[in-house]
């Protein structure tokens, strides 16, 4: 409910703080007292578009703020997701407007992003006014109250999951087969220079192999030729007649050894000259297996080159600069290849499970028609009988339902229409009743209705009485009363039948430039009435009339 309502600086409101009890609250006042200024304060906290006129002449900014308590559990996921605290359902929602026509929005303290306040409006507060009788042009309004009354909001529920699922699911296979198509066309394509790669049998690291190699086999004759000089000057064959090399070192080390005796410095040079000979006969060793590994072979150099041609060939084929990139253009290849296969798979998953929840959606929707249906007749039935309370004896009131299978959407696969006739005959489309009093008393008959079945937030009527008088007014009262006693409502409203009626009554004046608002109490409500009865000047009959109406 609604619980209390501070406005600073709002158009002709320079400061309001006011507390509302639980049940129906009575709303009075002249035309032009600033009673749309109250609902329009009202309207910020619920998202609506902020404007800078609202911000009152001698202000820099407007504040609104409402306290409301016992807010639903269906909320908490809202405000806990604006990172604002819960508390227990006890909300306190506040809105800035400056002057240059921008916003801040605040719930329990915590700024909010103003759509959070649009998110929350529905659960909180439910705004009629007299021009809102444009909802029974709206199908899934007649249909959403049809739902209430039946108890449909767990079918409702399965309903718009199952239909998300099935939106999903669809949406899933077109892009997989969006996809597929794609992979299909250049299928052949990709599958020819997978293949070539595939046949090119590539390995990291080969064509520096190669061009190492290659560089060998094309100078094998020349490696061999120094090679082999280096192996006759070491042994002594070079047909200079010399001595090997190691003989010579041989014999350099016995004659130091030999001096060593006389000069202790030579025996060491000995030492250092038979570790050189060691390691030139090492060194020898190495080069006679070099020379026998080197292969002059025309037929293998021939075979290195072509090899090298054909991966270079494969460069300008694949635009490639080395063997990794032609490797990963291979595995691209094979993955697309692969995915063709796996996405055929998921395809034909998505079309078996697209199958499924169809049928599930379909059984949850003829399920919501039975039920609809079923509930239709004693629902119009209430209805009219509502009707006939509210002085339109001959009314006659009715719903029929007809499926717009294999069309289902989030609500089902019904479509609905109400119809209506004040005299019993020739009955029409409920918005094309000609009447404004016909569709006040309608609508206010399925606002009751919605408030009977369901728990409904604090319900603001705004002259939905408009079009209304006399013992009709009266009973459109009685019904907004019995409706606050299962919630709070608010009735804004000009006439005394209606304003009679309830406990709170709070009156919208204007002084000069200024709106307030104050609650009445005894004598001060009884003159309000008698004002609304007779005008400017007060009668004592209107003031009986008054007291009378007042049951005092």
């Amino acid at each position: 409910m609604l619980r209390s309502l501070s406005i600073r600086n709002y158009v002709l409101i320079d400061s309001l703080d006011i507390l509302f009890p639980e049940g129906l609250v009575i709303i009075t006042g002249q035309t032009g007292a600033g009673k749309s200024i109250l609902l329009g304060a009202l309207s910020l906290l619920t998202g609506a578009k902020a404007d800078a006129a609202a911000v009152g002449a001698e202000a820099d900014n407007c504040i609104v703020e409402a306290e409301f308590s016992g807010a639903d559990e269906s909320l908490r996921d809202i405000v806990e997701g604006a990172e604002a605290d819960w508390n227990g359902g006890d909300l306190i929602i506040r809105r800035m407007v400056g002057r240059n026509g921008r916003s801040r929005s605040f719930v329990n303290d915590s700024p909010v992003n103003v759509s959070v306040l649009s998110s929350l409006a529905p659960g909180l507060v439910d705004i009629h006014s007299q021009h809102q009788t444009s909802l029974l042009n709206d199908r899934r309004f007649q249909l959403s109250i049809l739902d209430r009354y039946a108890g449909n909001s767990g079918l409702l529920e399965r309903c718009r999951t199952l239909h998300s699922r099935h939106l999903s699911l669809n949406r899933e296979l077109a892009k997989v087969r969006q996809e597929l198509e794609t992979l299909e066309r250049d299928r052949e394509y990709n599958q020819s220079r997978f293949s070539v790669l595939e046949a090119a049998g590539l390995s990291a690291g080969e064509l520096e192999g190669l061009e190492a190699e290659q560089k060998a086999l094309a100078n094998a004759e020349s490696i061999k030729e120094n090679l082999s000089g280096v192996v006759s000057l070491f042994s002594g064959d070079d047909g200079s007649g010399r001595p090997s090399l190691d003989a010579s070192l041989k014999e350099a080390a016995r004659m130091l050894s030999r001096t060593g005796k006389f000069i202790p410095e030579a025996e060491s040079l000995s030492q250092r000259i038979e570790s050189s000979r060691l390691e030139m006969a090492d060194i020898l060793s190495s080069v006679e297996d070099l020379d026998e590994k080197t292969e002059v072979s025309g037929e293998r150099l021939a075979k290195v080159e072509e090899r090298m041609s054909f991966i270079y060939d494969l460069f300008r084929k694949f635009d490639a600069t080395t063997v990794e990139e032609l490797l990963e253009k291979k595995e691209a290849l094979g993955g697309k290849l692969f995915d063709v296969s796996s996405l055929t798979e998921r395809k034909e998953e998505l079309e078996k499970e697209i199958a499924s929840a169809r049928k599930d959606l379909e059984a949850t929707a003829s399920a919501l028609h039975e039920s609809r249906l079923k509930a239709s007749v004693p629902f119009a039935k209430a209805i009219e009988a509502s009707l006939h309370g509210l002085e339109l004896e001959k009314a006659i009131f009715s719903v029929s339902l007809s499926s717009t299978m294999p069309e289902i959407s989030e609500t089902g696969a019904d479509s609905i229409a109400m119809v209506f006739s004040s005299t019993g005959k020739d009955a029409v489309d409920v918005a094309k009743c000609a009447s404004g009093g016909e569709k006040s008393r309608i609508m206010l008959s399925l606002k009751a209705m919605m408030a009977r079945y369901t728990d409904m937030p604090t319900m603001i009527f705004d002259e939905i009485d408009t079009g209304v008088s006399g013992s009709a007014a009266d009973k459109m009262g009685s019904m907004i009363c019995d409706m606050g006693s299962d919630m709070q409502v608010f009735a804004i409203t000009h006439l005394p039948q209606v304003a009679a009626k309830g406990s709170a009554h709070y009156l919208v004046e204007r002084n000069g430039s200024v709106s307030t608002i104050r609650r009445l109490e005894g004598e001060e409500r009884v003159m309000e009435i008698a004002r609304m009865l007779s005008g400017a000047r007060i009668t004592p009959a209107a003031i009986a009339n008054a007291r009378e109406l007042l049951s005092l």
